[in-house]
C-alpha cells in the first residue's frame, strides 16, 4: 500500500465499505516497506506480527464507523516506549531493551483503533537535526537520498513523505518535528507543550520535549492530534486543557486573522530563495484576506545558545540512569564498578551525545552554574516575554522552518555548530512551549521548503485553520517524490 496519493478519510471508507479489511491494509502496508525501506531505511523495526494481530482483531470487533483511525497502519518514532517491541531510541545502549509498557499516546492510538507497525529511525536519543547520529541506519531524504532526511524524527518523517505510512509520531525537542517535516515536503506539528502527554517519551530534556503528528495534510494532521492529546494523569506535565476537535472548523476562511511576520526569522544566514518562497507564501495568505505585519522578536538570537545550555544540562540528569546496571547495554570484563560505569557509557553513547552530556554537566557544575545554566534559564524568560508581546495583539506568526533546503549527508560533521545553527528558527517555540507547525511552501533547487505556523499557547486550532485555508489554496501537498501521477 502506497499512502501518497490518499488520505484517512478515504481509507477509513474503504474500511467501513469492506472494500478492503484491516488486515489486508496492514499487510499491504507491510509488504510495501519490505519492498521500499532498502531504499530510504526510514525504520529500525518492523512490528509484522504485533501488526496483523491487531489488525486481526480490529478486524473480529469490526471497523469503528464513527472513529476516523480505526484500522489505521501508523509509525512510532524509537523513543515511545513499546510494551514488548524493541526501545533503541538508535542508541547501542538500548538495543536488546523491550520495554513492559506502552507510551501514553501509543495506548491512545491503539484504543483508537490505529495499528503500529513500525519502530522508526531517529538521532541517537533525539540529539542532531539530520538523523546521522543513528547507531543502526542511515535514513534517506525522500525527495533525494544523497540529501539527509533531517532529524532527530527523520525516520518517522520519511516514512511518511515516502508514502510507507499515512502518519507518524515524532518528538520535538527543539524542531525535530518541523526541520524533517520541512525537508520532506509533509505536514509536522510539534503541539503546546503540555498538549500530549510524555509518559513513555525516552526523555532528552524533559522540559522541551513534547509528542507530535507528521502527515501528508493538514486535515489529517488534525485527526491524530484531537485522538492522542489530553491530560495524562501519569504526567504531571500534562494540561487539563479541553481538547477540540481541531478538524471541525477547517473551512478556508482567515478574512481578519492578524498575522505577525518576525524580522529576525529573515535576516542574514537564511536562504535568498528559502526567504523567497516564505515570502511568497505570506502574500498567498494576505490574498486569503489575513491581515499581516512585520514585528520583532529581539531575542531569538540568543535561543540556539540558550537552548544547547538548557537541553544538555537536562539530558546530563536524564541519561544517568543509563549506567548497565538496570536494562540495556552492559559491556564485558569489567573489573570493578567505576570501570562498569565508565565502559558502558563509553561504548554504549555515540559521540554527540557524549558531547551533550559533558556539556550540560559542565553547565550545571558549582563554579559554572551562575555563568551559563541560570543565564540561559533567564534568556528563556526574556524569549517568552517576546511571544507573549507578539500574541496581543497578533493570531498568528509566519516564518520559515529552516534556513536552507536539506543538504548532503556528512555537509557539517567537522563543526556541529553549524549543524546546531540549522535549528535556529524552531528553537524559540520549544523554549517557550508553544505550537508551531511546518507546512509545505514550494521547492528550491527542486527540494521542498517549510513555512511554520506559530501560535500562542494551546491555540493549535488556529495554526490549522490558516494552514488549511494555505494548503487548499496552494495544493502543495499534490507534489510527491517522483513527480505527480
Amino acid at each position: 500500500m502506497d499512502f501518497l496519493h490518499t488520505d484517512l478519510e478515504t481509507l477509513h471508507e474503504q474500511l467501513v465499505n469492506k472494500e478492503i479489511t484491516a488486515v489486508e491494509l496492514a499487510q499491504a502496508t507491510l509488504d510495501n516497506i519490505a519492498a521500499t525501506d532498502d531504499t530510504y531505511e526510514a525504520f529500525i523495526t518492523v512490528m509484522k506480527d504485533e501488526a496483523l494481530a491487531e489488525a486481526a482483531a480490529i478486524d473480529e470487533a469490526g471497523i469503528d464507523p464513527d472513529n476516523i483511525l480505526s484500522g489505521i497502519p501508523y509509525g512510532i518514532k524509537d523513543n515511545l516506549v513499546t510494551k514488548g517491541v524493541t526501545t533503541t531510541a538508535a542508541s547501542k545502549i538500548l538495543e536488546n531493551f523491550k520495554p513492559i509498557y506502552d507510551a501514553t499516546v501509543v495506548e491512545k492510538l491503539r484504543d483508537n483503533g490505529a495499528v503500529g507497525v513500525g519502530k522508526l529511525n531517529m538521532d541517537e536519543f533525539a540529539m542532531g537535526s539530520t538523523s546521522e547520529t543513528s547507531y543502526y541506519r542511515k535514513t534517506k531524504n525522500a525527495w533525494d537520498q544523497t540529501k539527509v532526511p533531517g532529524g532527530s524524527s527523520g525516520g518517522s518523517a520519511v516514512a511518511v513523505a515516502a508514502g510507507q505510512v499515512p502518519f507518524a509520531l515524532g518528538t520535538d525537542t527543539g524542531g525535530s518535528i518541523r526541520q524533517p517535516a520541512a525537508f520532506n515536503g509533509i505536514v509536522g506539528m510539534k503541539p503546546t507543550y503540555g498538549r500530549v502527554s510524555r509518559w513513555g517519551v525516552i526523555a532528552f530534556a524533559s522540559s522541551l520535549d513534547q509528542v507530535g503528528v507528521f502527515t501528508r495534510t493538514v486535515k489529517d494532521n488534525a485527526r491524530v492530534l484531537s485522538a492522542m492529546a489530553g491530560q495524562d494523569e501519569k504526567d504531571q506535565t500534562s494540561s487539563d486543557q479541553a481538547v477540540p476537535d481541531f478538524a471541525a472548523n477547517l473551512n478556508g476562511d482567515i478574512k481578519g486573522m492578524k498575522i505577525a511576520v518576525p524580522a529576525e526569522y529573515f535576516g542574514a544566514g537564511i536562504n535568498e530563495d528559502v526567504k523567497a518562497t516564505i515570502k511568497a507564501g505570506i502574500a498567498k495568505l494576505e490574498e486569503l484576506g489575513a491581515e499581516v505585519e512585520e514585528v520583532s522578536l529581539p531575542h531569538t538570537k540568543y535561543g540556539v545558545a540558550a537552548y544547547y545550555i538548557l537541553g544538555s544540562a537536562e539530558a546530563s540528569s536524564n541519561l544517568q540512569r543509563f549506567d548497565g546496571i538496570r536494562y540495556g547495554f552492559r559491556p564485558e570484563g569489567v573489573k570493578n564498578l567505576d570501570d562498569l560505569y565508565v565502559q558502558t557509557r563509553s561504548q554504549g553513547f555515540g559521540d554527540e551525545v557524549k558531547r551533550r552530556i559533558m556539556l550540560g554537566t559542565y553547565s550545571l557544575s558549582a563554579g559554572t552554574y551562575d555563568a551559563f545554566f541560570k543565564k540561559a534559564a533567564q534568556v528563556r524568560t526574556l524569549m517568552n516575554e517576546d511571544f507573549q508581546n507578539v500574541f496581543a495583539k497578533y493570531d498568528l506568526i509566519i516564518a520559515p522552518t529552516t534556513p536552507n533546503v536539506a543538504y548532503n549527508f556528512g555537509a557539517n560533521e567537522d563543526d556541529p555548530e553549524v549543524t546546531y545553527m540549522n535549528d535556529v528558527l524552531t528553537i524559540p517555540v520549544n523554549m517557550a512551549g508553544l505550537p508551531g507547525m511546518s507546512v509545505p511552501a514550494g521547492f528550491v533547487d527542486g527540494l521542498p521548503v517549510g513555512m511554520q505556523f506559530i501560535a500562542n499557547r494551546f491555540q493549535e486550532e488556529t495554526i490549522y485553520r490558516a494552514a488549511y485555508a494555505y494548503e487548499q489554496a496552494t495544493r502543495l501537498f499534490e507534489q510527491v517524490p517522483g513527480g505527480n501521477k
